[in-house]
């Protein structure tokens, strides 16, 4: 029962009608899409075989770490002082804490032993260095889409009767609201649409990705990258997506940014529709006009076939040689983003 409660509340009626008005959704076939189309499909075709099955319970090489990876117990007190400086802490993957001029915004929260609707399934490598019962409170909450490894149903059901609210794409709140959610405390947004709060603007940017939950009819909800942004602080995250044109079009829109958190990890010429090649998330940052880039959705969960440091092995050698500003901490460690931060190899 728990793993049919994870599996979400498909989008209703009332929600399709609100669909219907978005430039993102096709409403004969009753589903998102990405602006190429046929994007996913020609993933699939290759994806979706045998000598891929084969490969994905073949042990592979180091797809896990021999030993726990290094962590820092995160001085909360230190996190939360007032400055004039973005704070971050990542938890792996892409789960990590912002406090942006005192106000606390968790973005993708995974907090279970694994990323699948049953527990024996995709498991961490690691218990997150700290437990939901140990975070700050939290004022705001983003979610890019609707995977088991963004979205957790017991991570938000913990927020159930708290204050946070929710910034998620259209769609994401059926899930939401299925786990006890109040609806009044999330806001859905469309591609290129804002909200402004508290002094913050969040804004929904577009990827190039898809959702589900059960396998059995994708795309009823969306997908999307997050431009966040006030008087002294602009940041980007990428969500889950393949190359294309939007990381030009949302640097230009909205960079140059501080520091933009971008995908790094799963990936695989199979599937390089929906999650980039490590050359491709550096020509993103590139794109983006970002001073500084955060490697996310790697560290924690093994969903590829590449060994689970090959993606920051391969951002660090090209760091260098293409002027990439890499932040990479450790699980765990209270990053101030700002150019004292000295970068360490702990990999």
């Amino acid at each position: 029962m728990v793993g049919c409660a994870a599996f979400g509340t498909r989008p209703g009626k009332d929600y399709q009608e609100k669909f219907s008005q978005s430039p993102n959704y096709d409403k004969n076939e009753k589903a998102f899409v990405n602006r190429q189309q046929e994007a996913i499909k020609e993933m699939r075709k290759r994806a979706m075989s045998f000598s891929t099955l084969k490969e994905w319970f073949s042990k592979g090489e180091n797809r896990t770490p021999a030993h726990p990876l290094p962590e820092v117990k995160p001085d909360l007190a230190e996190f939360l002082k007032p400055s004039d400086h973005l704070k971050t802490i990542w938890f792996g993957h892409s789960t990590f804490l912002l406090n942006m001029d005192g106000k606390i915004i968790l973005v993708d929260p995974v907090f279970s032993g694994s990323a699948a609707p049953f527990s024996f399934m995709v498991k961490r490598f690691q218990k997150t260095v700290l437990d939901l019962h140990s975070l700050p409170e939290i004022d705001y909450i983003v979610i890019s889409h609707d995977h088991y490894d963004h979205l957790d149903m017991t991570s938000i059901q913990f927020f159930k009767g708290k204050k946070a609210r929710f910034l998620t794409p259209l769609g994401v709140s059926s899930h939401l609201i299925g786990w006890g959610i109040e609806s009044s405390r999330i806001t859905e947004l469309d591609w290129w649409q804002s909200h402004k709060v508290d002094g913050i603007e969040f804004v929904a940017t577009p990827a190039q990705h898809f959702s589900g939950r059960t396998g059995l009819r994708d795309n009823e909800t969306l997908w999307a990258s997050w431009v966040l942004r006030n008087d002294k602080h602009n940041i980007y995250f990428s969500g889950d997506s393949g190359y294309d044109i939007h990381f030009k079009e949302i640097g230009e829109k909205y960079g140059p940014f501080d520091i933009a958190f971008i995908e790094c990890g799963q990936y695989n010429e199979k599937w390089k529709e929906v999650h980039m090649l490590p050359e491709e998330s550096m020509q993103a940052y590139a794109d983006l006009k970002a001073k500084r880039f955060f490697p996310v959705h790697w560290g924690m969960f093994v969903l590829a076939f590449h060994a689970w440091n090959d993606p920051i092995l391969k951002l660090q050698e090209a760091s260098t040689s293409k002027g990439i500003n890499l932040v990479t901490p450790r699980l765990g460690q209270i990053v101030v983003v700002n150019d004292d931060y000295k970068n360490e190899a702990w990999w």
